[in-house]
């Protein structure tokens, strides 16, 4: 029996069931000419689903990513230093002396997963620095994910490639140059690197790497051309945070601020939380709060799959990718 069989035998009610909906509508937009954008938060790089996330690339079964600067360093992180990478099943035994223990021996946990300083973020860091001291001083700047693309292509990384290059997503994206927005980017280990360069004078424009704005703005002009009737874009939200709510807003911007009612309204939803839906979170919201907003329409297709998005996730791709 395989994945979908499987699933769709077992998963009958609740949030099982709602997985089924999500996967199943996921295909039916792509089956009507729709386009998808998958936003990550959280660590989902380095919970490796890119495994899954690069087949859908390669399958043009994604069309757009959002993701933090956290899954766009920490794919290739993976790639280039996994086998350095330590697990501790046991991480929530662990004192703050096992912690401080961690710490000195260089080894950056999440959760139950130590990413090594040296072989993976210097490593990183020794080859993008060039990369940004070359755009600095020839006066280009690009986007954070393009710096990544340039150095992918430039194959200069490849002599440390520690996993099959078909498990990294963001080789695949690179080869296909496809799309990536990535909101706030200054959080993260190579965003704080990059200030600390720029502090220290090795890059003497700060602006090297474009802004956030920026990305919004290039959001705008992607949606405008992309989103049609025939054609509308889905959004398939996995976590919270900013690489989901910085990229719905794309929507209402270009209505009520730019006032180009025609394009349409993102034509799927649907999001993997364990975000409780109280207190004024915007992750644990419930879809038809958005109708609001003016980001979904009271007729989008909706799914809410209120669980661990490491289990979901690879479910619904995999039927999605007809496994």
């Amino acid at each position: 029996m395989n994945v979908t069989n499987f699933l769709k035998h077992h998963y009958r009610h609740f949030n099982a069931a709602a997985l089924i909906d999500a996967a199943e509508g996921y295909n039916k937009h792509l089956a009507e000419g729709g386009k998808m954008m998958i936003t990550l938060a959280g660590a989902m790089s380095t919970a490796e689903m890119g495994i899954q996330l690069a087949e859908l690339i390669r399958q043009d079964k994604v069309q757009i990513i959002s993701c933090t600067g956290a899954n766009l360093e920490e794919d290739i992180f993976n790639l280039v230093a996994h086998d350095f990478y330590e697990r501790v099943p046991n991480y929530r035994d662990l004192t703050a002396a096992d912690e401080q223990a961690l710490l000195e021996r260089h080894m950056n946990r999440v959760t139950d997963t130590c990413i090594p300083e040296e072989e993976a973020m210097r490593r990183l860091e020794h080859s993008v620095l060039k990369f940004w001291e070359q755009a600095d001083k020839a006066g280009e700047r690009y986007f954070p994910h393009e710096f990544f693309y340039q150095i992918l292509k430039s194959g200069e990384l490849e002599q440390y490639y520690q996993i099959d290059p078909k498990d990294s997503w963001m080789l695949a994206a690179a080869e296909k140059n496809l799309p990536i927005i990535c909101p706030g980017w200054e959080d993260s280990t190579l965003g704080n690197i990059f200030a600390g360069h720029v502090i220290s004078g090795d890059i003497q424009n700060v602006h090297t790497v474009r802004t956030g704005i920026e990305y919004m703005i290039y959001l705008a002009d992607w949606y405008t051309q992309q989103a049609t009737e025939e054609s509308k874009v889905g959004f398939f939200q996995i976590g919270g945070g900013i690489a989901g709510d910085f990229p719905i807003c794309v929507v209402p911007m270009l209505h009520q601020d730019l006032g180009r009612t025609s394009v349409p309204l993102w034509g799927y939803f649907c999001q993997i939380s364990d975000s409780t839906t109280s207190y004024g979170s915007y992750s644990g919201a419930v879809p038809n709060e958005k109708i609001t907003w003016g980001k979904l329409g009271q007729d989008t297709p909706k799914y809410i799959i209120e669980s661990d998005a490491t289990i979901v996730a690879p479910l619904i791709f995999a039927m999605v990718l007809g496994q």
